[in-house]
């Protein structure tokens, strides 16, 4: 099925290039988050992300920088010209996300959160709809329907992994949904290889991975100190990694997009 495209910029929009969104888990200080920043932008990444609200499962974890976090991540957006997205925990905040945010993401663990789904729908933002972790495919395309029926079709799914009896990664990324979300529906797909795995030394080929089977892009947590991050260092690419993979994806793409060209699948 061909993907509906869903314009961010003048120069990026979803489902007619590979995406790469990257940044770290949480913004901690406006200079750690420009660092960060300003690497993946010149490593070629498309759309800065960054936690400000971090609805985690221990209530003592970090719990993110909330609003002063959004406007952190808005400021160094407008400077480095770049699109930012960040999740939303809840539609409380749906203001502020229309002014500051370009893209909003709705977390896994408010897939199913029906009433922020049909506010979303109000709104004429992008929203990236990352699937729960025990949703079905069903479920997840239903989900985006709240969204749709409510007015807005600009909605970017994001395979994020699911829980599984295994315990080895952090979750098991259902690869094989992208293939047959393709058959299912126009709206783009991307892949997050970081919270799939829990791991950064699977994250690169994973990534190449989802370049092979055709997803839109990817969602790629990035941390210039993991070891001392805030949230999910163990799954964050140091930049000089993100750089090395980006080099990869750049030198596969023309390769693989003529590969996939001549795929009877759709």
């Amino acid at each position: 099925m061909i993907k509906k495209e869903i314009k961010i910029t003048d120069k990026i929009s979803v489902g007619k290039d590979f995406i790469i969104i990257a940044g770290p888990c949480s913004v901690e200080s406006y200079e750690q988050t420009y660092e960060i920043a300003k690497e993946i932008k010149s490593a070629g990444a498309n759309i800065l992300r960054g936690g400000a609200f971090k609805p985690r499962t221990s209530p003592y974890s970090f719990q993110g920088l909330e609003e002063e976090g959004i406007k952190i991540l808005s400021k160094i957006g407008k400077e480095l010209e770049m699109p930012i997205i960040t999740e939303i925990p809840s539609e409380k905040y749906l203001d502020l996300f229309n002014e500051y945010v370009d893209i909003i993401q709705v977390g896994a663990r408010n897939m199913d959160n029906y009433f922020l789904l049909r506010e979303l729908g109000k709104t004429r933002k992008p929203i990236l709809l990352k699937r729960g972790m025990a949703a079905t495919i069903d479920e997840f395309l239903l989900a985006a329907e709240y969204i749709k029926a409510g007015g807005n079709d600009k909605v970017i799914l994001c395979e994020r992994g699911i829980r599984t009896f295994d315990n080895k990664t952090r979750n098991t990324l259902d690869i094989a949904s992208v293939l047959t979300l393709e058959k299912l529906t126009d709206l783009p797909v991307i892949i997050d290889p970081s919270h799939a795995s829990g791991n950064w030394e699977m994250v690169e080929r994973l990534s190449l991975a989802s370049l092979t089977i055709g997803a839109n892009g990817l969602m790629v947590e990035v941390h210039n100190n993991p070891e001392k991050a805030l949230s999910d260092g163990m799954q964050s690419l140091k930049p000089e990694k993100f750089k090395k993979m980006m080099d990869k994806i750049n030198f596969l793409k023309p390769y693989i997009e003529s590969v996939n060209k001549d795929d009877n699948w759709n």
